[in-house]
Parts: structure tokens; C-alpha cells; sequence
């Protein structure tokens, strides 16, 4: 990635950022895909008695523990049998079968070749807004909760990036413990001509609560390495009157600013957020 650094070095100081990304719900729209098939896992588990509404999965989610989504649908599955007197350790679904069932109807039950609804995604950025930053200076990334596959599945082969930084599922612990985001920045670095003695500020993009306290964790675990920047954004599942009870939520759970859609994250909005130091 030449051109990355020679962008990176002809830039303002004052003006340079390193941007990490989630991926669902901010590079791609996962509401008919990763949540649809989190509400058949979960009715399937629990023989067509409940389906989990938009609604229900955002709010478990806001709870901040629940960004794996097959952690999320065993979870939903306990809690519906507790609620009809069934403890959890009577419960004989293992997890083994969850995740199997939750990625025939994502990725599809073909093992060779992705059919599954990941196959419908609607994308939320494309190469050119990637570019764009890239041309500012800006370094960039992504950490996401996705499993690797799925990830470079979205990143390589349907925007055209090339070799992109990803930290997926399967390289971090999840969110909001901050290990994936300090990894991401670390590759970010000497790719876009920074090193950790610049201190560039960093931000983090997710539409999650757990994606918000990622960086207050990353705040209380490395005050002194840079200014750490926390954006949220509205998945595009959430619309009308929710949405300002979500901006809400990500408010509290650390955002410093939220947006509608990532793309509107532009360079001149980052040297914004960043020159703000009040």
C-alpha cells in the first residue's frame, strides 16, 4: 500500500486519524441476513413459540455482551425456557447445534460455496470512500465481530478492497474488550507511514453498545497512548421513532457523536471530531 503512505506523509499532522471499522450494521446491512437468521435460529430452538422482533434483538444487545450473534441466540433460547419454568441447565440444545443451524441459513447449507442470505447483503460503503480516505491521510482498518470468511467476504470480494487490515472473530476476544481494535491499529500504523510514538488519534465506528464501550475500555486500559474517539452509528434496520432512543443509547454507552450512515464519517467530518479537543 504504497500510495497509502505517501498520502499519510504529505498529510497535515494536525490533520492525520487512524478510523477502525465494524462491519455489520456500518459497512453492511445485516437486518435480513445476521439478524434474520439469529430470529430463525431462535425459532426454530424454541419450536415456533418465539421469534425475536427487531425491537427485542436491539435491545439485548444494549445490554453491551451480546455483539456474537450465536451467543445472542442461545441467549434469547435460555431466556425464553426460564420464562416458562425451564432452568437453563435442563435446557439440551448445545451451542455446537446453534451455530450450525444459524450459519446453514447464513452462509447456506451448501459447505463449498456461499447461498446463504450473506449472499443478499446490502453494502453501506464502497471502494471509492475507502480511497477517499486514503487520499487524506487517514488510516484505516476494521475489527468486527464477524468470522473471518464472512468479513473478507464483504471487504475483498464485493467492495474490492486489497488486503485490507482485519481483525474478525477468530483473531480477538469480542467486544467491548478492546484487544481487536489495539491489534487493528497496530497493523494500521506502519501500513499508512505512522508508528505507535505519533500518538494518532484513533476512532472506532460501530453501531452497537458494545462497540461504544470498546472504546471507553480502550480509554481506561491506554489513556496515555492517543486520544481515543468513540462514533455510533444508526444500523439501517432503525428507523422513525426509534431512532432517537438509539442515538440515545450509543450516547450513554460512550459515542461522542453519532451519524445515520458511516459514509457520512468523511475526512473533513474526522478532522472535525478530531480538532475538537474541548
Amino acid at each position: 500500500m504504497t500510495t497509502s503512505v505517501t498520502a499519510a506523509e504529505s498529510c497535515d499532522p494536525d490533520r492525520r486519524a487512524i478510523v477502525v471499522f465494524d462491519i455489520d450494521g456500518v459497512v453492511r446491512d445485516v437486518g435480513g441476513s445476521y439478524r434474520r437468521a439469529l430470529a430463525d435460529t431462535v425459532e426454530h430452538f424454541t419450536d415456533g413459540a418465539f421469534r425475536p422482533s427487531p425491537e427485542a434483538i436491539d435491545a439485548l444487545k444494549s445490554e453491551g455482551i451480546w455483539n456474537n450473534d450465536w451467543e445472542a441466540s442461545q441467549e434469547f433460547i435460555a431466556r425464553h425456557f426460564g420464562e416458562n419454568g425451564q432452568p437453563r441447565e435442563s435446557i439440551a440444545i448445545s451451542y455446537e447445534e446453534i451455530v450450525a443451524f444459524f450459519q446453514a441459513r447464513y452462509r447456506g447449507a451448501d459447505p463449498d460455496q456461499l447461498t446463504g442470505y450473506i449472499c443478499d447483503e446490502p453494502l453501506l460503503l464502497d471502494r471509492d470512500y475507502f480511497e477517499s480516505l486514503t487520499a487524506a491521510g487517514i488510516g484505516w482498518g476494521f475489527f468486527s465481530g464477524a468470522t473471518r470468511p464472512s468479513a473478507t467476504y464483504v471487504t475483498i470480494d464485493r467492495i474490492g478492497l486489497v488486503d485490507p487490515v482485519l481483525v474478525a472473530m477468530d483473531d480477538a476476544p469480542g467486544k467491548p474488550d478492546p484487544t481487536g481494535l489495539f491489534d487493528a491499529i497496530g497493523q494500521i500504523e506502519p501500513r499508512f507511514g505512522f508508528t505507535p510514538a505519533d500518538g494518532i488519534p484513533a476512532i472506532y465506528i460501530g453501531d452497537t453498545v458494545a462497540d461504544m464501550q470498546t472504546i471507553v475500555k480502550a480509554i481506561d486500559q491506554r489513556p496515555g497512548d492517543r486520544r481515543w474517539y468513540a462514533v455510533g452509528v444508526l444500523p439501517p434496520h432503525v428507523m422513525g421513532d426509534r431512532c432517537e432512543l438509539y442515538r440515545e443509547a450509543l450516547r450513554r454507552a460512550g459515542a461522542d457523536v453519532v451519524f445515520d450512515r458511516a459514509y457520512q464519517l468523511t475526512p473533513e467530518a474526522i478532522v472535525a471530531l478530531i480538532s475538537d479537543v474541548a
